[in-house]
């Protein structure tokens, strides 16, 4: 059968977009680094709006039409079978056309930032919006905020592959596209700035503020110009700050902190459960999705990112929420109201885990602003029935609930103040954002070291980003820095056979393998060195009587760190490598701080 030739709008595109290539590879000859470097960082800038822009009026308007038909059938049947269809179709197209596998959640770019110099693969730049327009789109609880992150990391890294910059350009583009998409989703180019810098880079200079304060910028105006209003988290209303509330707001914080750490840790559970089913991909995905269904039948505002009923929460008329479900006829029942809030707030953890765990795709920055304003409200509403301070603000602590979670889930206090900040038009809300941010912050940390991104990464050794050098260390790979050039011992050789390789090799540590070549220890020549020379005892001495065992011995799969602590405590230049009991060869101390070194220097951007 002969081949199909493209069609004419595809030969079309294919041939702008080359004409297009070589006009920025012409510029990139005629600007110096820095000017190429600021029209690289808008063209990132303005791809990654896009692709926001793409993902937000998709879900958006599939929100919308389940609620037309909830409308009409007044039950939620509809915002529960959508989440079924939406990640089974996720899970299809990751079968069959992204190689089986995709990569979730922000802790990827740090991977690439920590351990590949940069380089994020091609195909995160369509395969996020894809899977988390079907996820999100169709009703997944979770959030498009982590898969915009990626793609627009993926825009960075792959226009400086594609233009050929350097590493320190790459990593700061690749950080670009990250704020790009931050400050597109939210309008606030400032969050965006903060989150690319808090979360993704854990080391730059001032000058790096220039590329990523451009990138916000163009970002948040590309979202402003195309992006329609109400599909944004926005607030109307002024809010104000009243000093007599600070004791409630500290109440806020410390629950906060607590909450941000039951989510995480509930998240978890559920994830790790779907991880070790032994189900295939779709039984799996009908399993955690059906759950999901039955979840978001009784608790409707379950469905999607929950950005509607945030802003339910903060208006004159909460009870909205009880609409289209079981509980509709109690909608003006105020305790009715606070405990399906309260019930909401607990199971939202358990439904962004089986949307996710099943095999959707998302995040869950979305989900930390839903139950933090769920939180706020909670808290709020429950001094307001009580009794105990009738005249609270309710909506001033749904928004600043968000700070405090997004704080304590992310480990990222100034982007929860400032893009919680932006969002409501104002800074009149800026003392009890920084106390609830704080103060959900310090909880968090003091029983979670790690943010949830990155909590499974860490334990691992795979990345930190809270420690510089434990990130760097991270980096090296043990693989490249093991030696081959060695001589071994054969536990039936003969101590004259050690005294011949001596002489033939400049070793002092020699390996002893068995007879199915598993390392069994080690002979010291400088602690054997009267036997050699004594001609008597190397005749008469057996060779188990010299063989040692040794702890400088480390696995194939060992993180940097331990390999580290391991020459410390053995006080030894060398480690031998092990897998499986097979020595491949050793690694030398001296090799994995010259490493250390190197890319201590390369990575500082500047």
């Amino acid at each position: 059968m002969p081949n199909r030739k493209p069609s004419k709008p595809t030969l079309f595109f294919h041939r702008k977009l080359k004409n297009l290539e070589a006009f920025l590879f012409m510029l990139k000859s005629v600007l110096n680094n820095r000017q190429f470097l600021y029209l690289s960082c808008i063209l990132v800038s303005v791809s990654s709006a896009l692709a926001v822009i793409v993902l937000k009026t998709f879900a958006h308007w599939v929100f919308r039409f389940a609620n037309y038909i909830d409308g009409i059938l007044h039950l939620p049947y509809s915002n529960s079978l959508l989440p079924i269809i939406g990640i089974l179709l996720t899970v299809w197209v990751i079968k069959k056309f992204l190689d089986g596998s995709i990569e979730k959640g922000t802790s990827q770019i740090m991977i690439a930032v920590a351990k590949k110099s940069g380089i994020m693969p091609r195909k995160q730049m369509y395969a996020q919006i894809i899977t988390s327009s079907l996820t999100v789109g169709m009703g997944g609880s979770a959030g498009l905020e982590s898969p915009i992150t990626i793609t627009g990391a993926a825009f960075g890294s792959n226009f400086a592959q594609k233009y050929r910059l350097n590493y320190k350009d790459r990593t700061l583009l690749l950080a670009c596209g990250v704020a790009a998409g931050i400050a597109a989703a939210f309008n606030a180019p400032i969050a965006g700035v903060l989150f690319a810098i808090e979360v993704i880079l854990a080391d730059m200079s001032v000058t790096a503020f220039i590329p990523i304060m451009i990138s916000a910028a163009t970002g948040s105006l590309v979202a402003i110009v195309l992006l329609k209003e109400e599909i944004l988290l926005t607030f109307k209303t002024q809010l104000t700050f009243d000093y007599h509330n600070i004791p409630y707001y500290i109440i806020l914080g410390i629950l906060a902190g607590f909450v941000s750490v039951y989510h995480a840790r509930n998240f978890r559970k559920v994830e790790h459960y779907f991880a070790k089913m032994k189900s295939s991909y779709y039984r799996k995905a009908l399993f955690g999705a059906g759950i999901l269904a039955i979840l978001i039948f009784f608790f409707p505002t379950l469905f999607g990112e929950g950005y509607e009923s945030i802003k339910a929460l903060s208006s004159t008329n909460p009870g909205v929420l009880l609409e289209n479900t079981v509980l509709e006829s109690q909608k003006s029942n105020e305790w009715v109201l606070l405990i399906f809030i309260g019930a909401t707030m607990m199971i939202k953890s358990v439904a962004t885990g089986l949307t996710l765990g099943s095999g959707g795709n998302g995040g869950n920055f979305a989900p930390s602003l839903f139950v933090g304003s769920y939180l706020g409200f909670f808290v709020a509403k429950f001094f307001q029935l009580t009794g105990i301070d009738k005249d609270l603000p309710i909506s001033n602590f749904s928004v600043v609930g968000m700070a405090g979670l997004l704080s304590g889930l992310f480990h990222a206090p100034l982007t929860a103040i400032f893009l919680i900040a932006e969002i409501t038009g104002g800074y009149g809300l800026f003392i009890p954002l920084m106390i609830v941010s704080s103060i959900s912050f310090a909880i968090s940390k003091k029983m979670e070291v790690h943010s949830m991104d990155i909590k499974n990464l860490a334990d691992t050794g795979t990345v930190f980003t809270s420690d510089k050098d434990k990130n760097l260390l991270s980096s090296i790979q043990l693989s490249k820095h093991i030696k081959t050039d060695f001589a071994t011992v054969s536990e039936t050789a003969k101590l004259e056979n050690v005294a011949e390789l001596l002489s033939q090799t400049q070793q002092n540590i020699f390996p002893v393998l068995n007879e199915k070549e598993e390392f069994t220890g080690i002979i010291d020549f400088n602690k054997i060195r009267p036997i050699i020379f004594n001609a008597f005892q190397i005749k008469h001495t057996p060779l188990k009587d010299v063989i040692e065992q040794t702890e400088i011995t480390i696995c194939y799969d060992e993180i940097m760190e331990t390999v580290m602590e391991k020459f410390e405590s053995t006080d030894s230049e060398i480690l031998f490598v092990l897998k499986d009991q097979k020595c491949l060869g050793y690694i030398e101390k001296v090799d994995i701080l010259t490493s250390y070194r190197e890319k201590l220097k390369s990575l500082r951007i500047e």
